[in-house]
């Protein structure tokens, strides 16, 4: 048995709750469909959310599910296996759990995993003292011993952002050669006095469950506090493949062709959040997820206007 909503939310992230709470609030039948695993749960806090600043993303999302629930928008913890668009341009959306689901429009907000370097310890300790973001994380390790781990020469404009919150940076070359390095970077590297140290990272330093150094594999430790890396982003578009939205490369992945709104390239197919682009912090996915719903309900009206004047 099929159920039917007007809109179908697959991600219960920042982005589809701010989506289904406009919804909610027009008075559309909403379902939010979300699999639990936001892109930001090894963080203990967010930063940078106006009115938000330093709260737990779980407390976050908790908040954003109570708030939609008011509204009668429906949430379901499940996965959207598979979509398909019917001849009348609507979807039918298969769950993991064997439910199928069937909507009018529907909302890709299943943002992206990062993907972190293989060296060991990196994992267990990302977001803790092994971070990515200095505007989400840079203030609460500010003035510390900063590492970087260069896994291509884009880790130069890392270990140059992070030097505004601290002077003790060290950019650790790892698999980026010495060479690949232009005269620009090493000048600017040097104006911002980043040292550079050459030779791959075999792993971590650990003490009392702090980071305390970076371990080259020639054996030597330099003493390090904070390790920034670059995770390699994997957007979660599988849905959107399927679906036949057209799909665009960046150097941070492949995402959703979309309009200022968050439509893609297929009618009634929406992106919202790191599902339609790399740089979408929480603050900014939910904006999209707000713009999106909104957009949304003016298509719903106007279908239904334009189709009792038909009739």
């Amino acid at each position: 048995m099929t159920e039917t909503y007007e809109v179908v939310v697959i991600g219960g992230g920042a982005a589809g709750l701010s989506a289904a709470l406009v919804l909610g609030r027009a008075r559309r039948r909403t379902l939010v469909v979300d699999s639990g695993e936001p892109r930001n749960a090894p963080a203990a806090h967010m930063q940078g959310y106006l009115s938000r600043d330093g709260i737990p993303p779980a407390e976050f999302l908790a908040l954003g599910r109570e708030e939609i629930a008011r509204y009668g928008v429906e949430l379901v913890r499940d996965r959207a296996v598979d979509a398909v668009r019917d001849a009348g341009g609507e979807f039918d959306v298969t769950l993991a759990g064997g439910r199928t689901v069937h909507a009018r429009q529907l909302v890709v907000a299943t943002g992206l995993k990062d993907e972190l370097p293989a060296v060991p310890g990196v994992a267990e300790r990302f977001g803790r003292d092994v971070i990515h973001c200095p505007y989400c994380h840079g203030w609460e390790v500010r003035d510390r011993a900063f590492g970087v781990l260069a896994t291509t020469p884009m880790s130069v404009h890392q270990a140059l952002m992070v030097s505004q919150w601290s002077q003790d940076v060290t950019l650790f070359l790892h698999t980026v050669a010495e060479e690949e390095l232009s005269d620009d970077d090493l000048r600017r590297l040097a104006a911002a006095g980043v040292a550079v140290v050459a030779g791959e990272v075999a792993g971590l330093v650990i003490d009392d469950d702090l980071l305390t150094g970076v371990r080259l594999a020639d054996g030597t430790t330099h003493a390090r506090e904070v390790l920034f890396v670059a995770p390699r982003a994997v957007p979660q578009t599988g849905l959107l493949q399927r679906l036949g939205a057209e799909l665009r490369d960046t150097p941070f992945g492949t995402y959703a062709v979309v309009d200022e709104r968050g439509l893609t390239t297929v009618p009634g197919l929406w992106a919202a959040g790191n599902a339609s682009g790399f740089a979408e912090q929480v603050v900014n996915a939910a904006s999209r997820g707000y713009r999106a719903g909104a957009a949304i309900n003016g298509e719903l009206l106007f279908a239904d206007l334009d189709a009792a004047i038909r009739v």
